[in-house]
């Protein structure tokens, strides 16, 4: 059995199905003991069952893992509180957080609910920052006391959030703010020894499925039977960023999907016009009409620039 997280114990939150599942298995095969933390709730977040985490806990132990299931809810502040408290009293110590919980209630903007809205929203967003909350407080803690921290916080940002599929302007919104959230903590927590990274995979999962069986359906096939959609192409990167040899890698973004790794190099500033006094409406008629024919395009749903406007 590999050992690349030999000793070190591990959050993953809603790892009782699908991606996060497949991480929980990797880890333990890792060396790791883990939290399977999962809510058990339906892929639109309703409904609540102890059974998917508790049977992935018991795949665990039953290779010889160590695992212990955890039914609290993300977004909320004492359930994160919780998450994180059940991996030191269970094991007596945090070593990575992989936020991965997250529910789809796809709409287009003009019928989407408030209470669609706000769902995804929470369970993303307040659900990435509250368990990331109460880890980097004790990795904290345990820095000013003076003993050696070498911590990982990993989070599932969304292909949707970055290049801005239509119908899911919640859940891109959320998977967007994912992505700001991870690069601004890894500039907050680097001087205590953590690192915050960020993934966002393309694998079938059940929030997944109806988007991504349409692209499988179309996509070439290679000759060796791989399936470039299967989730649990995406864990041994999230295992890699899990250890020892990512200590020194930061404030990233990586995309998965089969075996592919791509590094997403976010916004940046484009072509600029300045001048020393406050512009008239009328001059910008010419200026901004100029710098957008002159900046990039902005990436398709694949991440990509069109090579007609670069």
């Amino acid at each position: 059995m590999s050992t690349t997280l030999d000793g070190k114990v591990a959050v993953i939150t809603g790892a009782g199905r699908g991606i996060g599942r497949g991480y929980a298995l990797e880890f333990a095969r890792q060396g790791a003991k883990v939290v399977v933390n999962d809510l058990g709730g339906t892929g639109d977040g309703t409904g609540r069952d102890n059974g998917p985490a508790d049977s992935v806990v018991e795949e665990i132990t039953a290779a010889g893992g160590q695992a212990v299931a955890n039914g609290d809810d993300v977004a909320d502040e004492q359930g994160a509180r919780n998450i994180i408290d059940t991996a030191i009293s269970t094991f007596g110590r945090l070593d990575v957080l992989v936020n991965n919980a997250g529910i789809l209630r796809d709409r287009t903007v003009a019928n989407m609910s408030y209470e669609e809205w706000d769902s995804v929203i929470r369970v993303h967003l307040r659900g990435t920052f509250g368990p990331t909350h109460f880890a980097v407080q004790h990795w904290r803690e345990l820095a000013k006391s003076g003993r050696a921290v070498d911590a990982r916080v990993i989070n599932t940002s969304s292909s949707s959030g970055l290049y801005c599929n239509p119908g899911q302007a919640n859940y891109g919104a959320a998977k967007a703010g994912i992505a700001a959230f991870t690069i601004i903590t890894s500039r907050e927590v680097e001087r205590y020894g953590i690192t915050v990274n960020a993934i966002y995979p393309t694998a079938m999962s059940r929030l997944t499925e109806p988007v991504f069986s349409r692209i499988k359906a179309t996509a070439p096939t290679g000759g060796n039977g791989f399936d470039a959609f299967d989730a649990e192409n995406v864990a041994p990167v999230v295992a890699w960023l899990a250890g020892p040899q990512a200590k020194g890698i930061t404030g990233r973004v990586f995309g998965v999907r089969g075996g592919r790794v791509t590094v997403a190099e976010g916004w940046r500033a484009g072509p600029a016009a300045e001048v020393d006094r406050r512009w008239t409406v009328e001059e910008l008629d010419e200026v901004i009409p100029d710098l957008v024919a002159r900046a990039a395009g902005n990436a398709g749903s694949d991440g990509r620039v069109p090579e007609a406007q670069r």
